[in-house]
């Protein structure tokens, strides 16, 4: 597995394992917003999601409308 897929799958699996302990009874619900926030903010990209940015032209070299030259 690539280095960025792994690192996604295991932010995904956190936050999997994270969401069924806030489920339990007596979870500490601070813990839970402070954890959860900060693991949802680390997310990566997923990977092969978006094309690199400098050899991606998303309009194909078209104009973006009909009137753009």
């Amino acid at each position: 597995m690539c280095p960025d897929c792994e690192d996604f799958a295991r932010t995904v699996l956190l936050l999997g394992q994270l969401a069924l302990y806030a489920d339990m009874a007596g979870a500490d619900l601070d813990f839970v917003d402070a954890v959860s926030t900060s693991l949802a903010v680390s997310l990566p990209e997923p990977p092969g999601m978006f094309p690199d940015d400098q050899d991606h032209d998303p309009d194909g070299g078209r104009p973006a409308s009909p009137g753009d030259v």
